[in-house]
Formats: C-alpha cells, structure tokens, sequence
C-alpha cells in the first residue's frame, strides 16, 4: 500500500473553521424575499391551513408583519392581495385603492428602506381564476396586455419598488415596460417571472390567494415541465424586451434550469421557493421526519448554488433566524 496514490480531499473537510475557510456558497438575510398576503377585513390574521406559518393579514394586522420582517433584517417583501370583489376583467388589480396598492402605500410609508415588490398579475382578482381575459374559454393574450401594463402602473403609483409580472402573457414585460415608461416610472425595475412551469407546486398558494381556475387550467400560457430549451426563450425574450432580473418558478424541481439560466443570462436571477415546496418541508418537519432547520437551510442553498442570487421564499422569516442564532 505504500506506493498507492490518491488524492486526499478530506483534508479541506478536518474541522469546521476549515470547511468554512473553503465553502463555495453561503446563505445570507439579503438573499431572501418574503411573501406577504394581504386581505380585506379587519383584526384578521389567519393562518393558511396549507403553509404553517404563514399568515393571510388584514391591514389593521400588516404591520406586525413588516415589524418583524424588517427586525430580522429581511430587505424585501413581495405583497399578494387578495380581494373580496371579483369580475371577469379583474378589475381590482388595476383599481388605484384597491388591497394591493393599499398595502403597498402602508408599508411604504411603515418602513420606507424596506423593498417593496408587487406582484403583477389578474389570477386572484377574476372570477375565473385566469390570468387574463376570457372569450369563449380561451385566455386572450394581447388582450390581457394592456390590464397588466395598467396594473403595473397602479401599484409603481402607489409606491412599489418594483414591479414583478407573473401571468407569462406573450409580450408582457414589453407591455408593462412600455406602460410604465409612458406613465413616468422609467427608474421601476421589472422583476419577471420569465420563467413559470405549469406546476403541481403551486396548490398551497393558490388557496392562500384565493386563485384556484375555475375551469381548465394554465397549460397554455405557463410552461410545460419537460422543456429546458423552452426556458431560455422565453428568458431571452423577456431580456429583449427590458426585464431587469429574470426568475426561475418553481425553484427545487428546476435546479437544472436554474443553472442553464444562470450561464446564458447576465441579469440577476430569482428563484422562488414555492408553496408545495414550502408545505413538504412543513408537512415533515411537523411530523417529526426531519430536521426542518438543516432541511431548509440545504434546500436553500441547493438554489444559490445553481446560480440564484436572490431566492423568494416562505422559509424566510426562520432561515434568518438559523443563519444568524436567533
């Protein structure tokens, strides 16, 4: 055995100090956005029974949330508001007082360092649950455009920092660009879900917002799970037509077009946890399973390391506790 010859990669694992010395991906608070849900009402904070720990709030109730959030150091929310009043048109998304743009001016004026992100879409404010217009049960792209471009001027009115469209219409970052520029919000980032399978993630999320179709379902305008290649059209025509970050949904399905977004793209890219990923965890953890703190904290970092630099995620609030011994 004397003259056997190997490489000894143990010895960049010997202690902790060591493996810290050499670690390739670190977690960190300004990594993180936390999803907030916002509902009409009063003294309101429910519990979603899907996602422990997660909480619909009324407006009176918000600002425990943000206290909290801004607290732990967390530096951007992303507000979903969830109306009482439905139409066809989803009229509410683009109504300048309607729960979402409320809630943005009350956090904004709460805690104006904090960034606040709104996202842009017409699923829970339609009586159908679609994310655009319907005509003869078909979903209408070019149609639904121009709803989206004034709801994003709605919310940048109220005072959201940026603007993240997640309805993945054709054309709707050049719409919503384009409306925003005409409206005098040229400095408002758009942070675009270029990226969105049509996923079973997403069941959680759609009762905590209310926005579960009531017929069909979004095959044809969210992206089949068997396409990589489609992933980075859809990225690059998003690029083209002025997104300023670039967002993989769901994230831990989708490592592998994480990364492929990643090594095309210069923009920042966003990955976000969802519901279904968020509720699995929970599900154990509360089980007894397994180990929730080591479980997402892994997860997590699994998404940085390929090639997120900002992660959105329910697991927020808890992450930043473990990462800094609270």
């Amino acid at each position: 055995m004397k003259d056997l010859k190997f490489n000894r990669h143990r010895r960049l694992r010997g202690s902790e100090n060591i493996r810290a010395m050499v670690r390739e991906t670190r977690l960190h608070k300004e990594d993180f956005i936390y999803p907030i849900f916002v509902v009409e009402g009063e003294n309101i904070k429910e519990e979603i029974s899907s996602m422990p720990g997660v909480f619909h709030f009324s407006m009176d109730r918000l600002g425990e949330e943000l206290d909290e959030v801004v607290d732990l150091g967390i530096p951007s929310v992303i507000l979903f508001g969830v109306p009482n009043d439905k139409d066809a048109v989803g009229s509410e998304a683009y109504h300048d007082h309607a729960i979402t743009q409320e809630a943005i001016r009350f956090a904004k004026e709460r805690h104006p360092e904090l960034l606040v992100i709104a996202d842009t879409c017409l699923c829970q404010y339609t009586d159908h649950g679609h994310c655009g217009v319907i005509e003869n049960g078909i979903v209408l792209n070019d149609e639904s455009l121009d709803l989206l471009a004034r709801t994003a001027v709605s919310q940048a009115k109220a005072g959201a920092d940026i603007i993240a469209p997640s309805n993945m219409m054709d054309g709707f970052v050049a719409a919503i660009r384009y409306g925003l520029d005409e409206a005098g919000f040229q400095h408002i980032p758009i942070m675009s879900y270029a990226v969105k399978y049509a996923s079973a993630y997403y069941g959680p999320f759609r009762e905590a917002a209310h926005s579960t179709p009531q017929f069909g379902d979004r095959k044809t305008y969210q992206m089949d799970p068997a396409n990589r290649l489609e992933a980075l059209r859809e990225a690059a025509s998003d690029v083209e037509e002025g997104a300023d970050y670039l967002m993989v949904k769901p994230a831990l399905s989708y490592l592998d077009v994480i990364r492929e977004v990643r090594d095309n793209f210069d923009l920042p890219i966003v990955a976000y946890n969802v519901s279904g990923e968020y509720a699995m965890v929970k599900a154990a953890a509360l089980n007894g399973w397994v180990d929730e703190e080591k479980i997402v904290l892994e997860t997590l970092l699994s998404m940085k390391r390929a090639g997120a630099d900002i992660i959105m995620t329910y697991h927020a609030k808890d992450a930043v506790r473990w990462l800094e011994g609270k």
